[in-house]
């Protein structure tokens, strides 16, 4: 079924009290149901509209998802088997005459529908729990080298924690299933999981690019020309290296394996050092003699 305005589907406004919505729902359920509107597509859609639209609005915890996401959100999270579950057909259809709402849905729906311990209601075959997402923030040195973190989620309206391991590897919109930590299956259907979609914090060192680091170290005109060693950071720590003498600005000195572990193995990126040459803005006495010194000699 299209997704509709439901409160638009009711006639009520969004700030409608319960006994205005289920007025409105029993006037229009009586207007539009197929027994008084036999062979009659449009009455019999219209009819569809509007219990969907009631098993929502009257059930206190779907309405306040609704009214948070609005209908496209809504529908991400709730299939229709979500929506009617739970919903009292027989409460929904007493004294409203015709015939009674488990048979009628029976017809409409497609599924099966029975009166058993008291209560009309939805009988289908063992469905899954529909899967639930949250995001998750994580440090940059988090992500990659793995963490153990705590997290607190809501599950069936109840509050839930539990400890959940971050992978080495993770990046920006990796996704981590946790199993049956979803909403809870229907006609003894196992739940469903839990995403947690991973947002990683930006470093101030490191700028990664898949398994890849980069870094930037700047060195004097001097140490371009003549070489130098200088200590760089690694996700392990510093590690000295070797700039050849003569080096161009902008030049990357590979360091192998120094990167990021690959997300379910245990082969690493590399580490790249950017070489920056960094120009005095201003020189003493001294150091401008010496550089004409040296202009003077072609360099």
């Amino acid at each position: 079924m299209a997704q509709v305005d439901y409160y638009k589907a009711l006639g009520v406004e969004k700030g409608a009290s319960a006994d205005d919505i289920k007025k409105a729902f029993r006037k229009l359920a009586v207007k539009y149901h197929p027994d008084r509107n036999p062979d009659n597509k449009g009455a019999e859609d219209k009819f569809k509209e509007i219990n969907e639209a009631y098993a929502v609005l009257s059930d206190p915890e779907k309405k306040q998802q609704y009214d948070t996401f609005g209908s496209s959100g809504f529908h991400k999270q709730y299939s229709q088997e979500d929506i009617f579950r739970g919903f009292d057909f027989g409460n929904a259809y007493k004294d409203m005459g015709g015939g009674g709402g488990d048979d009628i849905f029976s017809r409409l729906f497609g599924g099966s529908f029975g009166r058993g311990g008291g209560r009309g209601g939805f009988r289908s075959a063992p469905q899954k729990g529909a899967d639930h997402e949250m995001e998750l923030t994580v440090t940059f040195r988090d992500a990659a080298q793995g963490a153990e973190k705590q997290i607190a989620f809501r599950r069936d309206g109840q509050r839930e924690e539990l400890k959940v391991k971050i992978p080495a590897g993770v990046d920006n919109g990796s996704k981590i299933r946790i199993a049956g930590r979803g909403a809870q299956g229907d006609a003894g259907g196992t739940a469903g999981d839990l995403f947690l979609i991973i947002h990683v914090l930006p470093d101030p060192v490191f700028i990664r690019d898949g398994g890849d680091l980069f870094v930037e170290r700047s060195i004097s005109f001097s140490a371009a020309c003549l070489g130098v060693s200088l200590d760089v950071p690694t996700l392990e720590g510093d590690k000295r290296i070797k700039v050849p003498a003569g080096i161009q600005p902008g030049t990357k000195i590979r360091l192998k394996g120094c990167g990021i572990k690959s997300l379910g193995s245990n082969a690493k990126g590399d580490l790249f050092v950017k070489i920056g040459v960094h120009v005095p803005e201003s020189l003493n006495g001294e150091q401008k003699k010496l550089v004409e010194e040296l202009a003077g000699k072609g360099l």
